[in-house]
């Protein structure tokens, strides 16, 4: 027998939505970059920060595929995912790829971190921008999916 998906609060639906969406913007951003090329890349180009140089290096592949683009596509999902329309669904399947996805993202977003340290030896800002909008969406949907689940316990 099925549990009802129980509602969270509307300051977590609008800001899991208000975050996806600057996650698809950036993800965005990060995607045109990819395939017109670094020049529409607006940040720093010497030092530590070079987004050009990460956004440029083997690393920004995974599985054949331009990272952005990954970043992009898992944004669309969770534009949906985390809309008002989405927390609202009656469907478990739903809030369950909620939070696998998440997990899934944070995990990349932690291999992404350690890309850009250990092997590129430099951080992109619109990356990192991403991969904080990424931890602060984890954090948020980790602390309401067992109650939204139903899986907290109501022992006392």
């Amino acid at each position: 027998m099925s549990r009802p998906v129980r509602e969270v609060s509307q300051a977590v639906v609008y800001s899991t939505f208000v975050l996806s969406l600057i996650g698809l913007g950036i993800s965005g951003y990060l995607t045109f970059t990819h395939f017109e090329g670094s020049k529409y890349l607006a940040c720093s180009t010497t030092g530590l920060l070079n987004c050009a140089t990460v956004t440029t290096s083997p690393q920004s592949y995974a599985f054949g595929v331009p990272v952005a683009v990954l970043g992009l596509v898992g944004y669309v999902v969770l534009v949906g995912l985390n809309s008002p329309w989405g927390w609202r669904a009656p469907w478990l399947a739903l809030h369950v790829a909620r939070v696998v996805i998440i997990v899934g993202s944070m995990a990349f977003v932690l291999w992404l971190i350690a890309a850009e340290l250990l092997y590129v030896g430099h951080i992109c800002e619109w990356c990192t921008g991403v991969h904080a909008v990424t931890f602060l969406l984890f954090i948020l949907i980790a602390r309401v999916a067992p109650t939204q689940l139903g899986r907290e316990s109501t022992s006392q």
